[in-house]
């Protein structure tokens, strides 16, 4: 019957418009209006989707066990995953739910991606060939698709064009694609542009870098910057019969390869500020690479040292991403171990240090390590932070800088600062009329001056121009000082330019006395003082054992790792923070503390030994 209708037609045939298209804007918007929100609704929740992936092994399943389940709920998801987009597309109608496959979008993974792949077929084209002639000629359409074309013909903002700002991406992307490029056949032309353009890039990354070298990413992203900058540069003279040798002896790539061994408290602490975590992980090939190519032996014992001490990992690399850097520890393992071997006794050369390009002072003795933060709110992954200090007794961290959280979409958005750990309320920071400090360029420390000796390290700051005017603050000078061998001393001296109001609506105490007498209890304290101070520690601060003061303040024991004598204020409360977030939970293994002190005076002293 069918047949016979389909033989016995002879019109033109028509257009199949069962039902209108997304362009049929009027049909589409006059729809339900809960299917459509349903619709929306349903499509959004598949907009961060992890397809699954499906594979041979899933397909022959079925041959091989009878089970077809397991095939067709992996597919059949993928599918209800797509089409709840397509229905919720054409309800928008803004594109929110379509990626564009044909504008390939080049970002960290993507880069990284191409340059896995560009290793793979490098190390294994014969046997995939054999297996396979197909597997290689998709990773070069993939690369040519998604790489070679978009990276000549458009432009990301990590490429740089003079005005955009730079950070890790930059060198980290351009590495990337600077592997891939060149680890697969391309013609000679095509990479010839790519060089210069690479080139270009790299100039605009290292404008934005500071002569002294320092990362002000920390040293985690130490090893997204500094160290992509090198394997950027090995690739190019790798190609180019070392032509590009030369830029290892410029003082600014001498003093990027050195930061990370300048940054290093002991064992596996290092100094963390901004979105840095003080437990970044240990040196691989690529940091004694680069420090050979520099010419710094103190640096290739550190790194050497520190890769020892990283065994069994530092071996192998199991949880790194980048195959390419496991291929050079591979070809590296060897030498660091004879390295190693004959500079056994070697001591490694630390030197206290400041850094003016984002105003980070170190300075330490056998004892006692001392790091502060002067600089500006406005460095990449900033915290508000401009003043702060961290102080490690024995390699051991006393006072701490808590890091960051894992990463969601929250950390880069308008709210970021509503997140604690960005905070300077948790960081070792005055909050000032229950004003923390402000984000940003214009926020930052004044008047920075340092001083370097034998016998005491120290630098001197105006904080206030970290605040908002609503603070009251005419100055706020931080005065940190190591006494080599004996102890550490933070003094703060501050004036306001008016009086103030307290949170009780009465007019608060007058510059030079003591706090709102009104206080009654710890929280009426912490309301009624127009300094408070935070002290975050790894372990709990408790009252001296002796129970008694010292003759020139509170004495104070951080567990059972050092003690601080408090002149000038008055501990409020002392909280336990719970460290439940994965990310913390490598650097920090139980909970940390926040100590609140409230300043009587104008001025106030913590002494820690």
């Amino acid at each position: 019957m069918f047949y016979e209708y389909a033989l016995t037609y002879h019109m033109p045939l028509n257009e199949l418009s069962l039902y209108p298209p997304s362009r049929d804007r009027q049909a589409w918007e006059a729809l339900d209006e809960t299917w459509k929100k349903g619709a929306v609704e349903l499509g959004r929740s598949y907009l961060e989707y992890a397809y699954s992936q499906l594979s041979a092994t899933d397909f022959l399943d079925f041959t091989r066990t009878g089970n077809r389940v397991r095939y067709e709920d992996k597919y059949f998801a993928r599918r209800h995953a797509l089409d709840a987009l397509v229905l919720a597309e054409c309800v928008e109608n803004t594109g929110e739910f379509l990626p564009d496959a044909t504008e390939p979008v080049l970002d960290l993974f993507a880069c990284e991606t191409a340059a896995i792949l560009a290793t793979v077929s490098y190390l294994l084209g014969e046997q995939l060939d054999r297996f396979s002639p197909l597997i290689r000629k998709r990773i070069r359409h993939e690369l040519e698709t998604r790489i070679f074309g978009p990276y000549l013909s458009r432009h990301f903002w990590w490429m740089g064009n003079g005005e955009e700002p730079m950070n890790n991406w930059t060198v980290w992307c351009t590495q990337n694609v600077l592997l891939a490029v060149f680890l697969i056949e391309t013609e000679e032309n095509y990479r010839r542009r790519v060089i210069a353009k690479a080139g270009r890039s790299i100039d605009y990354f290292l404008a934005e870098y500071g002569e002294d070298g320092c990362c002000d990413e920390g040293a985690l992203y130490y090893r997204h910057a500094g160290l992509c900058l090198f394997n950027a540069l090995e690739i190019l003279n790798a190609v180019t019969y070392d032509h590009f040798a030369d830029l290892y002896r410029e003082p600014k790539v001498r003093n990027i390869a050195a930061y990370l061994m300048n940054v290093h408290v002991q064992g596996e602490y290092y100094v963390n500020f901004a979105d840095c975590s003080p437990v970044p992980g240990r040196c691989s090939a690529r940091e004694f690479l680069f420090a050979r190519r520099t010419g710094n032996r103190d640096m290739m014992t550190f790194a050497a040292r520190d890769f020892m001490n990283g065994l069994p990992q530092t071996l192998l690399l199991p949880a790194e991403n980048n195959l390419y850097y496991r291929l050079q520890n591979a070809f590296t393992v060897k030498e660091i171990f004879a390295y190693t071997d004959s500079v056994a006794e070697k001591p490694v050369g630390y030197a206290d240090i400041f850094y003016p390009s984002t105003g980070l002072f170190i300075a330490r003795d056998d004892i006692y390590f001392l790091a502060v933060k002067a600089g500006c709110n406005g460095d990449s992954h900033n915290h508000n932070d401009t003043g702060s200090f961290t102080v490690y007794k024995n390699g051991f961290p006393l006072l701490i800088d808590v890091g960051v959280e894992s990463y969601t979409k929250k950390t880069f958005s308008p709210q970021r600062y509503e997140i604690w750990t960005m905070q300077s309320a948790y960081h070792n920071l005055p909050t000032v009329n229950g004003c923390m400090q402000k984000d940003g360029k214009e926020y930052g420390a004044a008047d920075t001056q340092t001083r370097f000796g034998e016998e005491s390290c120290e630098i001197r700051m105006d904080i206030a121009p970290a605040y908002p005017a609503e603070a009251g603050l005419n100055h706020y000078i931080r005065h940190a000082v190591l006494m080599k061998g004996k102890e550490i001393r933070i003094r703060d001296t501050f004036r306001f330019t008016a009086r103030t109001t307290c949170d009780t609506g009465k007019t608060a105490c007058d510059t030079g006395k003591t706090a709102c007498n009104m206080a009654k209890t710890a929280d009426d304290a912490e309301k009624a003082a127009k300094v408070i101070l935070s002290l975050m520690t790894y372990e709990k601060v408790v009252p001296a054992r002796q129970g008694q003061d010292a003759e020139d303040g509170a004495l104070l024991e951080i567990g059972e790792k050092g003690v601080m004598c408090i002149s000038g204020g008055r501990v409020v409360k002392t909280e336990e923070i719970p460290v439940i977030d994965e990310r913390l939970k490598t650097a920090w293994k139980h909970a940390i503390y926040r100590t609140l002190i409230a300043v009587d005076g104008t001025e106030a002293e913590i002494r820690i030994y």
